[in-house]
C-alpha cells in the first residue's frame, strides 16, 4: 500500500558519522527538507553561544526542524527522561523554556518529553503524579507558540514504565492538557508487543508524530519484519497527515540507507519536499 506522508531525518540517529552541527546540511544534501533531534546538548541549560550555533546550523542548512526532545539526562548511560524523576525534576523544569525557545526560533512545534525510568526512592504513584504535573507545565509553555508535547512508549529500557500506546495515553490523560499527543514510534510499539494495527485503529486521532525503524534490528525499512508501508498507509487513511521521522540505525552508510524508498520518493527526487 502506498501513502503520501512526508519523511524527515532524525539527526541524532542518522548521519552520526558527522559532527552534530554538520548533520542538517548533510540531510539537505541527501535530498530531505526536514529534521528532528534528540536534545542536542550535554546539559539542560546550555550556553547562549551553543544554542545560537545549533540554531544557525539548522537555518544555514535550509531545513525545517520539525521535532525536538526535551533534555532527557544521559541517554547512553541509560537515562530516559526527567519528567517523572523527583531528584531531577528541577532540571526538566529549567529546560522547558530553553527547548520551547529553540522551537520558537526555528518554527518547531513538536517537543518529545521522555517520561523517565522508575527510581528506587519514589513510588510509582508519586512519579506519575509528578509526571502529570511536569507534562502539564511543558504543555502550557508549548501552547504559547502553538506547540504540542509528545509522550512516547520506549523499548530497551527495563525501568521505563510506558511500554504501550495505552500506557502513554494514560500518562497524557493524567496531565490533562489538550496539546499533549502520542508519539507513535512503530518500532518501539512492535518490539514491546503492542498490536500496531490496533494502536492505529484506536488512537489515530491522538497520534501527533510518527517515527519508524524496522524490527528486530532497528535498521532501515526492508531489513526486518514490520509492514511499515502498510501501517503508514493505514495511518494516513485514518487521518494522520504529519511527518514520519526516520529514526533507524543504518545498516549501511546513512545516505546509502535510503535505498528502500520507492523510486519516485528517493532523495534525488526531493523526498520530504512540501
Amino acid at each position: 500500500m502506498s501513502h503520501q506522508l512526508r519523511y524527515e531525518v532524525n539527526c541524532s540517529v542518522l548521519f552520526t558519522e558527522l559532527p552534530l552541527l554538520e548533520r542538517p546540511a548533510a540531510v539537505k544534501a541527501a535530498g530531505f527538507d526536514a529534521v528532528e533531534f534528540w536534545w542536542p546538548f550535554a546539559e539542560a541549560v546550555p550556553s547562549d553561544k551553543d544554542v545560537d550555533a545549533f540554531v544557525a546550523a539548522v537555518q544555514d542548512a535550509g531545513v525545517h526542524l520539525v521535532g525536538l526532545n526535551f533534555f532527557a539526562g544521559d541517554m547512553p548511560a541509560g537515562d530516559r527522561g526527567l519528567v517523572s524523576w523527583p531528584a531531577r525534576s528541577a532540571e526538566f523544569r529549567d529546560n522547558i523554556d530553553v527547548t520551547i525557545g529553540i522551537g520558537e526560533r526555528l518554527g518547531c512545534t513538536a517537543f518529545n518529553a521522555l517520561y523517565g525510568n522508575r527510581v528506587d526512592d519514589a513510588s510509582p504513584q508519586a512519579q506519575d503524579e509528578l509526571g502529570a504535573e511536569n507534562l502539564a507545565l511543558a504543555a502550557r509553555a508549548a501552547a504559547r507558540i502553538g506547540g504540542t508535547v509528545l509522550v512516547e512508549p520506549v523499548s530497551g529500557a527495563d525501568r521505563y514504565p510506558l511500554l504501550t500506546a495505552a500506557d502513554a495515553i494514560a500518562a497524557i490523560d493524567r496531565a490533562g492538557e489538550a496539546n499533549i499527543g502520542l508519539l507513535a514510534d512503530l518500532y518501539h510499539l512492535a518490539v514491546n508487543g503492542d498490536d500496531v494495527d490496533a494502536v492505529i485503529a484506536a488512537y489515530a486521532a491522538r497520534i501527533a508524530h510518527v517515527q519508524i525503524a524496522d524490527a528486530p534490528g532497528r535498521n532501515e525499512p526492508g531489513t526486518g519484519e514490520l509492514p511499515l508501508q502498510r501501517q503508514l498507509a493505514a495511518l494516513e487513511a485514518a487521518g494522520y497527515a504529519g511527518w514520519v521521522g526516520l529514526e533507524y540505525k543504518p545498516a549501511k552508510g546513512s545516505t546509502e540507507s535510503f535505498d528502500w524508498l520507492p523510486h519516485e520518493r528517493r532523495p534525488s527526487c526531493r523526498v520530504g519536499s512540501s
